[in-house]
């Protein structure tokens, strides 16, 4: 039997906890679930959430450095609106785009990436 059960948080390192959550918010229709100075989470109902954490001195990702280690991929219906609404609300959509149109990457307000991937069900 595994020793880890079920995966909670992804946990991002940031300089605005509850800035961040609601930008996350915003973008995803989910609900802040938590929001203090030091730690914001958001969430859908669903075992995952997305954490925020204070970190003193924070230094965004710079992409496309190499340096990143994770990021989210989200789907969507609707690839180029998707962009707009998101940059309308804060997000970046940084020059370095791989994947030949595929996907698209942008970076949330603190400069962590995303990638936008349509969704392939059409639905």
């Amino acid at each position: 039997m595994p020793v880890l059960k079920q995966l909670s948080t992804v946990v991002f390192d940031c300089a605005d906890p509850a800035a961040l959550a609601a930008f996350y918010q915003k973008a995803t229709g989910w609900e802040v679930t938590s929001s203090g100075e030091d730690f914001a989470s958001v969430g859908n109902g669903t075992p995952v959430q997305l954490g925020f954490v204070r970190v003193a001195g924070y230094r965004p990702p710079s992409w496309p450095d190499g340096a990143t280690q994770v990021h989210l991929d989200f789907t969507v219906t609707d690839l180029d609106g998707a962009v707009e609404e998101l940059v309308g609300i804060g997000a970046s959509r940084p020059d370095f785009q791989p994947g030949e149109g595929r996907w698209i990457v942008l970076t949330d307000p603190e400069g962590h990436p995303f990638c936008l991937v349509p969704d392939a069900s059409g639905g």
